[in-house]
């Protein structure tokens, strides 16, 4: 199974676009958080066919909207603040916050915790959980705009760069 990482969209729709493009053969996706807009989950809903999981970030501000958005897609799922999610027999736990992630990470219950916030690309481990922080899809702040394939078969993530056009 494959599993779609991201996190920190911030509105740039042309960079979740040709991020969904990239990673649409994934057999799930979970955004760590930082949609922004409403109109996010519209992008998400339409780009992505299979079970979306997203978490609340610290700049969802309208959260009804998003939420009402949210009903047109029955694939979408949102999960508040955190997500503990089972997919092809991890354990997953999704959070917006790194220093929140850490935490919950070394608590033993997950095989996996994903995050954003920070929006630094990272792969570590942390005692038995693997981290993994897919960096931005917005691209501007880090200069790079990424996410994240994560292989259950092999439990291994791959760093996917999504391309930058120029302004």
């Amino acid at each position: 199974m494959k599993i779609a990482i991201l996190s920190d969209i911030h509105d740039r729709l042309t960079q979740l676009k040709k991020a969904l493009e990239i990673m649409k053969d994934a057999d799930a996706l979970l955004c760590c958080g930082d949609l922004c807009s409403p109109f996010i989950i519209k992008a998400l809903g339409e780009g992505f066919s299979k079970p979306v999981h997203v978490v609340f970030g610290n700049n969802d501000g309208d959260l009804f909207r998003i939420t009402q958005n949210s009903q047109a897609f029955s694939h979408i799922q949102l999960h508040g603040e955190l997500a503990e999610l089972e997919l092809d027999g991890i354990q997953f736990g999704m959070h917006h916050f790194d220093n929140i992630a850490r935490l919950l990470a070394d608590s033993g219950k997950f095989d996996v915790m994903c995050f954003g916030h920070n929006h630094q690309f990272e792969i570590s481990r942390s005692k038995s959980c693997q981290l993994i922080n897919p960096g931005e899809i917005y691209g501007s702040l880090s200069g790079h705009s990424t996410a994240v394939i994560y292989d259950t078969s092999n439990r291994t993530p791959e760093r996917i760069d999504i391309p930058i056009n120029p302004s």
